[in-house]
């Protein structure tokens, strides 16, 4: 089986080695597997949640995309997109927001962080309804492709469960027995939950404790892991790897072999120095073929905007039909259907049945479709699909289209082709 798994970075600022451990590292691995379909996204409409800064969001964009493919991302082998470059995402967002309860967001963690912080104040200063609303947006990112997985910290896992939760409420509102929306589940690393910045907190542009992933070249690193926090303990004296926040940036980098003989020489007496040093080097390591290629894309902006007009292209080549099948499942449909049925209503005694649509699951757990006419007599036969969605969507657009459905679609003619075509333009004179 094939598993789907998205993955996105918000535009707010230049990426640090967090965002490289974290989730770009993970996700181009991920991406090479050939079990694993990835989408890889920049979050830009997040970004606007904190940042009124144009050019900075602007720059954060194009230094963000650059860092993925300076990485090693192969577009070919990816869906890698714009949040912004997808319009049918604000869509499903409205229509998710429509189903989900105040009082789900109202326990958003970045909602009552940011009410706390108003203590003894107005409990909404300062707080707009980007910020309220951004786990319905990110909800909105993940459904659009029913992505089966999403890596993240240990602090977004909430909200992947309130993704859950507005998936489970929205197939049983307008499911009608069948699941719109899969369930996706939060995938967090357990040795790298989250990477400490220099202060040991979570490394945050928040924080402003980052350490630059490519800004500023080796000396730029150099100096920010000089920065770390330590203890006071002199060369010489055991330091406790256990309780380092050098060390966990350490292991990032470091083969397990490296990872035990650095323990070994700071319970040894290893100087703090000394340990930045062999810090920066591990870094530096993999860092510098990257930082090279990452200069020549941010010289060329063009060939950036390219890759990405290409994947929002394949993006929205699924996110359109399954938003229309959405738009119908929750009643907005064309106003020319309605009125054919209730002007074909006084004639139906005299007009023969319509053929009918039937979707069913085989055995082998894929789903499937077919047109059957009178006596059950087979007209037309899809192939598998993966998903039960892909599959509606499918019955919805030959519903919607008729026989002019039939060029690329994923079916085989049981009949020829002119009765299957006179049988599927019927649902657009009576439907």
């Amino acid at each position: 089986m094939t598993v789907r798994v998205l993955t996105g970075i918000t535009t707010t600022g230049t990426p640090h080695l967090g965002n490289y451990v974290g989730a770009i590292r993970p996700a181009i691995a991920a991406s090479r597997r050939s079990d694993v379909e990835s989408f890889l996204f920049m979050a830009d409409y997040h970004a606007l949640v904190k940042c009124d800064d144009p050019a900075r969001v602007e720059e954060s964009r194009l230094a963000l995309a650059a860092t993925w493919l300076a990485a090693g991302l192969d577009p070919e082998r990816v869906v890698f997109y714009r949040q912004s470059d997808i319009p049918e995402i604000p869509e499903l967002n409205w229509l998710l927001t429509c189903v989900t309860p105040k009082g789900m967001m109202n326990r958003a963690h970045a909602y009552k962080a940011a009410v706390d912080a108003n203590a003894g104040g107005e409990p909404d200063d300062g707080i707009n309804m980007g910020l309220f609303c951004y786990p319905m947006l990110m909800a909105a990112d993940i459904l659009m492709f029913n992505a089966h997985q999403v890596p993240v910290g240990k602090d977004q896992v909430q909200h992947i469960e309130m993704a859950r939760d507005i998936a489970q409420r929205f197939n049983h509102l307008f499911g009608r027995g069948q699941a719109l929306f899969t369930l996706p589940d939060a995938v967090t690393d357990a040795q790298m939950q989250l990477l400490p910045g220099l202060d040991g907190r979570k490394m945050s542009k928040s924080y402003d404790n980052t350490i630059p992933l490519f800004e500023g070249g080796a000396k730029g690193l150099a100096s920010a892991i000089a920065r770390v926090v330590t203890d006071s303990k002199l060369p010489g004296e055991p330091k406790d790897p256990d309780t380092s926040h050098l060390v966990t940036l350490f292991d990032a980098f470091a083969t397990p072999q490296e990872r035990a003989a650095f323990r070994a020489e700071l319970r040894a007496g290893l100087a703090w120095g000394e340990a930045k040093k062999r810090l920066h080097d591990a870094i530096e390591r993999e860092l510098a073929p990257m930082r090279a290629k990452y200069e020549a894309f941010m010289a060329r902006p063009e060939l950036i905007e390219e890759q990405l007009l290409i994947g929002a292209r394949k993006a929205r080549a699924i996110a359109g039909p399954f938003l229309q099948a959405l738009r119908e499942a929750v009643g907005l449909r064309r106003f020319q259907a309605r009125a054919a049925t209730a002007a074909a209503a006084p004639r139906a005694a005299g007009t023969a049945a319509l053929a009918t649509f039937k979707q069913y699951r085989e055995a082998d757990g894929q789903f499937y479709f077919k047109l059957v006419g009178a006596g059950d007599t087979l007209l037309l036969q899809s192939a598998a699909f993966a998903q039960g969605r892909d599959a509606g969507a499918w019955v919805g657009r030959f519903r919607k289209e008729g026989a002019a459905a039939l060029a690329g679609a994923p079916v085989t003619l049981a009949a020829d082709e002119a009765t299957v075509r006179t049988e599927l333009d019927r649902f657009l004179e009576v439907e």
